[in-house]
């Protein structure tokens, strides 16, 4: 315990008192026997520069919460639509275009398939949608289709969807921000040349705000998702509107319009039309899986509110996507090339008018939802990189939460990945989207089949129907699956072809690292610990004769007895005085020197310890040998690079050498006033 009560005599015969002393009280809190709990000030920085950049991550990120608030950090369904779903939603911004862009190849006649297709993908939405309601209830701990994969067929099946649901994510940043900036030069045509920097600049502060916590991102992004659902609505019921009164205009095609395809599109060319466009137009049920993944950050019951909030979701999607792709077929609007206006801003500007005010809304509602979709994928992404993590197939910091109890690691490495990714590609939306949407049928494949063994284990009440449900959404996710891939292979998609076994490969490697280390650290089940029973020696590094050396050796000597200094010198005058000086100051410790004429420092070192071990009799266990490194610490950060140099090269090059234990020993220079009251240093005095 630390502290406690203090008996106090007093001046008088039996004046007495008590003092309860808590010098813990400050920074920590009993929380039971040898039990301490530290609070906000045991963290606290201590210098002047940590307190400053304390103060500005304060500032950027907001106050330290602690476990106890996750609680108050869950989501309610009407913050968790637009957090989870603004990537779902927000792709029926450019769907309809991948479409057209497609069909536009078969010429006039062949456009008109684009209603079609898109109920196609509407009733895959629906089937995908409702299975991952079923993945919500039976699997409430989140991780989607990585733990169904993983649990019901195999872990290498389950890291397959972990890596194509990576993939996924970033390509969903990269994407929607990409979109977004299209729709912001859709308006004003002269940021087209700012794309990237808009882009990049976005990211970051997409990044700090999810760096903040989930529920003041919520706060964030709610608006303009409301804001986005509400003005495309009203733009379809008015697009619907003026169709069935018969006063839809014909509209001329823009002049940067993509110019129809001379071939005719019959027969095979017709078909293989089809399929690309369905392929294209597959980006609409992006996003969708990540409800599925984020369960837990629901407020309970959280896997009721999650499914709610699935199937709110895939209603309004599918309502945005098939009323945008009928206005734009009846409209006759065309895709235009890259820098002109996108389909959606075509279909606001029939609508609403051109240039008025609620095409301008519009269009700066669809722009920052598509800004905000990227968000989806800030959540989700860190969520299954600290469940990979906690299962060792990722480097463990992605599963530590930061000040606000979000996954920093798996945020910061998003945004980083998908910025690059921008930049690589010009963000350009069209060469990113070849890229996209063959992850997340991986994943709905993989879900679905992993359900479908899920239920036929399980066997509760209706198992058969679900089971039923996940057997035909596998199906069909997987024949999709074939044509994105077949379509998209020679446009890009062979990259995700080969980076999935990539990553799966990399996430074996760490996962057998960490199964390594973890049986080469393990006791026997039956070893108690006695005391320690080997020799022990002590080797301190000198470079001379100091107060910081005087440190040293006063910690080795309470380490052992066996305590002897080595001085590696290319200058022999130099040795011998501190030879002479050694022996005055401090008797009892004996001084090596070891003169080094090629003038090498940590060489001669290692080769004297490894004299030392040779030395020792062969039939008794190597003695454990302790460096004590004296290090000087400076005061101010700015003179540490002056510093320690050699220290370092040692300390770098002892680590990991057998039966050696290395301890650096720091001394820090202390008031200039202390130094007078003590001019010398006293041998065999902690200093």
């Amino acid at each position: 315990m630390i502290g406690g009560r203090r008996p106090l005599r007093g001046r008088k015969p039996g004046d007495r008192r008590v003092r309860v002393e808590r010098p813990h009280s400050a920074y920590f809190r009993y929380t039971g026997p040898g039990q301490l709990t530290a609070k906000v000030a045991a963290s606290e920085p201590t210098t002047r520069v940590g307190r400053a950049w304390a103060r500005v991550r304060r500032v950027l990120f907001g106050r330290q919460l602690s476990n106890e608030e996750e609680a108050f950090e869950r989501l309610p369904k009407k913050l968790a639509l637009p957090i989870f779903s603004s990537d779902a939603i927000s792709s029926s911004a450019y769907a309809t275009e991948e479409i057209l862009r497609v069909l536009v190849i078969g010429g006039a006649s062949a456009v008109i398939f684009s209603i079609p297709v898109a109920i196609a993908i509407v009733v895959m939405l629906a089937i995908v949608s409702t299975s991952y309601r079923q993945v919500c209830r039976a699997y409430p701990s989140g991780g989607g289709a990585y733990v169904v994969a993983r649990q019901n067929i195999s872990p290498v099946a389950g890291l397959v969807a972990a890596a194509a649901l990576l993939i996924d994510y970033v390509m969903t940043v990269a994407v929607s921000t990409a979109s977004a900036v299209a729709q912001v030069y859709s308006v004003v045509p002269q940021l087209y040349d700012l794309r990237i920097e808009i882009a990049i600049v976005s990211i970051a502060l997409i990044t700090v705000g999810n760096l903040r916590g989930l529920r003041e991102a919520g706060l964030v992004f709610a608006s303009p998702t409301y804001l986005f659902l509400g003005l495309a609505l009203v733009m379809i019921s008015l697009g619907f509107l003026r169709i069935v009164t018969g006063t839809a205009p014909d509209l001329p095609p823009p002049p940067d319009a993509v110019p129809f395809g001379t071939a005719p599109a019959t027969g095979i060319l017709l078909i293989i039309l089809f399929l690309r466009s369905f392929a294209g137009g597959s980006v609409a049920l992006t996003g969708v899986e990540a409800i599925a993944n984020g369960v837990p950050a629901f407020k309970p019951p959280e896997a009721k509110n999650a499914a709610n909030t699935m199937t709110a979701m895939a209603i309004l999607l599918g309502a945005l996507f098939i009323g945008i792709t009928v206005i734009a077929d009846v409209f006759r609007i065309l895709p235009t090339r890259e820098g002109g206006q996108t389909v959606v801003a075509q279909v606001a500007a029939a609508v609403f008018g051109d240039g008025s005010i609620l095409f301008i809304a519009f269009q700066a509602a669809t722009a920052l939802i598509l800004f905000l979709a990227v968000n989806t994928s800030f959540n989700a992404f860190p969520r299954l990189a600290a469940i990979l993590a906690k299962d060792g197939f990722m480097p463990r910091q992605f599963s530590f939460r930061g000040d606000r109890l979000a996954f920093s690691w798996g945020i910061v490495l998003l945004a980083t990945v998908a910025g690059a990714l921008l930049i690589l590609f010009g963000g350009d939306v069209h060469a990113l989207i070849p890229l996209y949407s063959v992850g997340v049928f991986v994943c709905f494949t993989l879900s679905q089949a992993g359900m479908v063994r899920h239920w036929r284990n399980a066997r509760d009440a209706g198992w058969w129907w679900r089971a039923l449900v996940n057997a035909g959404g596998g199906v069909l996710t997987f024949v999709v699956l074939c044509v994105v891939v077949s379509m998209k292979f020679l446009d890009g998609a062979w990259l995700v072809v080969v980076l999935v076994p990539t990553l799966v490969a990399m996430m074996l490697f760490i996962h057998r690292q960490y199964a390594s280390s973890t049986q080469q650290l393990a006791l026997r089940p039956e070893q108690i610990i006695s005391p320690p029973h080997r020799a022990e020696r002590v080797v301190i590094p000198i470079s001379g004769l100091s107060r910081a050396v005087v440190q040293a050796v006063n910690v080795g000597r309470s380490i052992s007895g066996d305590v002897r200094a080595v001085l590696v010198s290319d200058e022999p005058e130099v040795a011998d005085q501190v030879r002479d000086e050694w022996e005055r100051r401090i008797p009892g410790v004996p001084l090596i020197v070891v003169e080094s004429p090629y003038r090498a420092l940590t060489g001669p070192l290692i080769a004297y310890l490894d004299v030392l071990d040779g030395a020792w009799p062969p039939d008794q266990e190597a003695p454990i040998t302790f460096v004590v490194i004296p290090e000087y610490v400076a005061r101010h950060w700015w003179e540490r690079i002056l510093y320690n140099q050699s220290t370092h090269s040692f300390r770098t090059a002892l680590i990991g050498r057998p039966n050696t234990v290395v301890t650096q020993v720091p001394y820090r220079r202390e008031d200039p006033a202390q130094f007078e009251r003590h001019p010398e240093p006293q041998p065999g005095a902690v200093d």
